[in-house]
């Protein structure tokens, strides 16, 4: 009975305007964002300067096409968000998109970030899911294909997608650095103390407990409130401000104009229609079927998807120590902003005489990937490999590769990051614990 009542709750028809509303706002936000990647030159910066990558554990045979390729690359993915946002081959286009997309950006783990993941996500939801039934050139031309309401299933979806990110968000943020020593924003905040107005205000040492606290309870209470009609209006305009607060003082790219548009899901299905009645005389609901309902090969799919998108981030707690040192389980699982690291690094290379010499990752990475990985294990291996590949083909034979790791962390003073005694050429990456990694530092951060 309760699954049934489950079941008839998720095919409830729904206005499907609020739909067709956030296609064609997170179509056009993709689309300038991509159009950035062309009008500053970062497609050439970030894949035709470097002469390394660091693929994906797994998807090793995920290389950069040569630079004309990955400039079509980007064509394809700008191209299907121009689609997307008008309406047309919306599903194709999602699914060309979040292929592209992700390969992309899967290319090199150094330049990994959460709303790139995030995007990747909701073009392959997009892919399955009829969003292009209203307000689109698709029923501009073919009114006959009109579905002016979708499943209430589709709508939730999108919404657990947006969910997730928030929640599991604030969840990490629960942790001693930022409740309790304001770290990383302590850091972070007082680098903006030359803004007029503000800047007084974010160097005083409250300054960054007072916002570290908001921010957690911002993350976690902000899926409920507006879900919420009575609290709605007054979230999102909350929302609004925390992430146009966030995008002036900190520079964390698309992220935040993003996750104001992706909150508009949360809204009333029917509010673009309300919306234009300001404008003018609205139209109303399409006559007809909402759309198929859900199936069991539909409810199946959706709640493995669900299911992997609630585990996917909870891999942290299979490993021992501070993953936010370590940084195992820390990609796709939407810890944001939780660290501050700089760190040096430097090879060791001993040969089969025993004789050492120094290799600076300066020689075969760019400073932004030598900068990236001077912080992150794995790809302090990966480098290490390349490092012990390259002297066996200068003819130097098997050698012995030692990483020299010093990290900051959220303040401390720095400490070794890599085990300097343990061979990395002989280590091979997987997703089991790295021992080779040293325990975090456990002492507070310095003020």
């Amino acid at each position: 009975m309760v699954v049934g009542r489950l079941i008839e709750a998720l095919n409830r028809p729904l206005d499907a305007a609020s739909v067709a509303a956030y296609r064609i706002a997170f179509g056009a936000l993709l689309l300038i964002s991509t159009l950035r990647f062309f009008a500053h030159g970062w497609i050439r910066e970030f894949y035709a300067v470097p002469t390394h990558f660091f693929p994906y554990w797994g998807f090793g045979w995920v290389r950069p096409l040569p630079v004309l390729g990955m400039y079509a690359l980007y064509a394809v993915i700008a191209a299907a968000a121009l689609c997307l946002m008008l309406g047309v081959a919306s599903r194709i286009a999602a699914a060309l998109g979040a292929l592209a997309f992700g390969y992309a950006h899967f290319c090199d783990k150094a330049n990994y970030l959460n709303h790139y993941y995030l995007i990747t996500l909701l073009l392959a939801l997009f892919a399955f899911l009829p969003v292009d039934r209203e307000f689109s050139l698709r029923v501009f031309r073919r009114p006959d294909e009109r579905r002016g309401q979708v499943r209430a299933w589709v709508l939730y979806l999108l919404r657990f997608q947006v969910g997730v990110v928030y929640v599991f968000g604030g969840v990490a943020k629960l942790n001693a650095d930022w409740l309790f020593f304001a770290e990383p924003l302590r850091i972070w905040l007082s680098a903006n103390a030359e803004l007029p107005i503000l800047g007084g205000i974010l160097n005083e040492p409250w300054a960054a407990f007072v916002f570290s606290w908001c921010g957690a309870l911002f993350d976690l209470s902000i899926v409920p409130l507006l879900s919420v009609r009575v609290t709605r209006v007054p979230a999102y305009a909350v929302l609004v401000l925390f992430h146009v607060l966030t995008a002036l003082l900190f520079r964390i790219g698309m992220f935040p104009w993003l996750m104001i548009v992706n909150a508009t899901i949360f809204w009333s299905p029917g509010w673009p229609r309300s919306a234009l009645a300001w404008l003018g005389p609205s139209r109303s609901l399409a006559p007809g079927v909402a759309g198929r309902p859900l199936t069991t090969s539909t409810s199946s799919l959706a709640a493995f998807y669900a299911t992997v998108q609630l585990l996917l981030p909870l891999r942290s707690v299979l490993y021992p120590g501070n993953t936010r040192w370590t940084e195992e389980g820390f990609r796709f699982a939407w810890r944001v902003m939780l660290v501050e690291k700089a760190g040096s690094l430097e090879f060791e290379v001993e040969d089969r005489a025993g004789r050492r010499h120094s290799v600076s990752p300066r020689e075969y990475l760019t400073p932004f990937q030598a900068r990236m990985a001077s912080t992150q294990p794995d790809m302090i291996l990966q480098l290490a490999h390349w490092i012990a590949r390259d002297s066996e083909l200068r003819g130097a034979g098997a050698v012995r590769v030692y990483a020299d790791s010093e990290v900051s962390f959220n303040g401390r003073l720095r400490r070794r990051l890599i085990d300097p005694t343990r061979d990395l050429a002989t280590i091979e990456d997987g997703l089991a614990s790295k021992p080779w990694i040293l325990p975090a530092p456990n002492d507070a951060p310095a003020f």
